[in-house]
């Protein structure tokens, strides 16, 4: 866990974390609920496709399972990757060309149960070819929100001397989707209502070169969030001094999203004051955190904090608290 603090007036922030993490940003490629597995155990999941991104990769996406703490995917029997379940889709690697592969997935809950597996879905990676020029950019890119959840995206078809294989969908600087070099048009899903988008377009050949990004399509899905359902909950503020000065201690419950949540944000007296993120051990139930507030006693400051959700977005706040240096909570 680390702090990257933001200077604020009258607030001397440092560093207090003692485990560094690594965020990783995810977003969604498929939402939904998979089948019921029976016995508590999480559903098969639903909507798996896989898709040739070049001679040497494929793209496994899937819906979301309700339930699942990671997903296992499969080539054949074996598992060859495990993701959490904040991410709905993978590109593995280092395949052969011009080689027919099948893939299932299956859901992992807290105890380390696997559900059913998915149905299986098969691609084939096209002949290597010895390129080095990368195609064009994807042209007249143009997205519209399907629903509130949704965005469709279109864009005209790039060029390549030897083929375009796929094309990758980013949001901001992610990859949330991808679809096959004869698509010129997909569906993201697994958005939130009233909240803006920005996506950019690249195409890929078989020799995994990359065209420069599309231009930005910008959206905004209708509805309205008030973000009570992705606040943080169970906000507790407390002050303890130590060393000669003094720290706010706060506690609280994540809000329940998919995958856990894995960095947050703390506003102090209305501004950002700090932030911290968490590797792979990001917690689910009970979240802890102390920041230094400097030296002196009775100094009241009002102090709030939301998550960033797995689309990249900020979620709601929590309820703010009132804490003053030097006074219990």
């Amino acid at each position: 866990m680390r702090d990257v603090p933001v200077p604020t007036p009258g607030v001397v922030l440092r560093r207090c974390a003692l485990l560094c993490g690594t965020l990783v940003l995810v977003t969604s490629c498929g939402w939904g609920v998979g089948d019921d597995g029976g016995g508590g155990l999480p559903g098969a999941p639903t909507g798996v496709t896989a898709e040739a991104g070049s001679a040497t990769t494929v793209h496994v996406m899937w819906n979301t399972v309700e339930g699942a703490e990671t997903y296992a995917v499969y080539r054949g029997g074996a598992v060859v990757k495990e993701v959490p379940a904040s991410d709905r889709m993978v590109d593995l690697t280092r395949l052969r060309p011009s080689t027919a592969y099948a893939f299932t997935v299956r859901a992992r809950d807290a105890d380390g149960r696997l559900g059913p597996q998915s149905q299986e879905v098969r691609a084939t990676t096209p002949d290597a070819v010895a390129d080095d020029s990368a195609p064009t950019r994807p042209q007249n890119v143009r997205g519209r929100a399907a629903g509130a959840r949704a965005a469709q995206l279109t864009w005209s078809a790039a060029s390549d001397d030897r083929g375009v294989v796929s094309y990758d969908i980013h949001q901001g600087g992610t990859k949330v989707h991808s679809v096959g070099g004869g698509q010129t048009a997909a569906v993201v899903t697994g958005l939130r209502a009233g909240t803006r988008y920005a996506f950019t377009v690249r195409a890929r050949d078989a020799a995994d070169n990359l065209s420069p990004a599309s231009a930005v399509v910008r959206l905004t899905t209708p509805g309205s969030d008030d973000g009570r359902a992705t606040a943080p909950t169970a906000l507790h503020a407390t002050s303890h001094r130590a060393d000669g000065a003094y720290y706010i201690d706060l506690t609280w419950v994540p809000p329940r999203t998919d995958g856990a949540v894995t960095e947050y944000q703390v506003h102090l007296d209305g501004h950002p004051a700090t932030s911290l993120v968490y590797g792979g051990d990001a917690p689910r139930d009970r979240a802890e955190y102390s920041f230094y507030a400097g030296q002196e006693a009775g100094v009241t400051h009002r102090v709030r904090i939301r998550a960033r959700l797995a689309d990249g977005t900020w979620g709601g706040f929590s309820a703010e608290r009132e804490v003053t240096t030097g006074a219990g909570g």
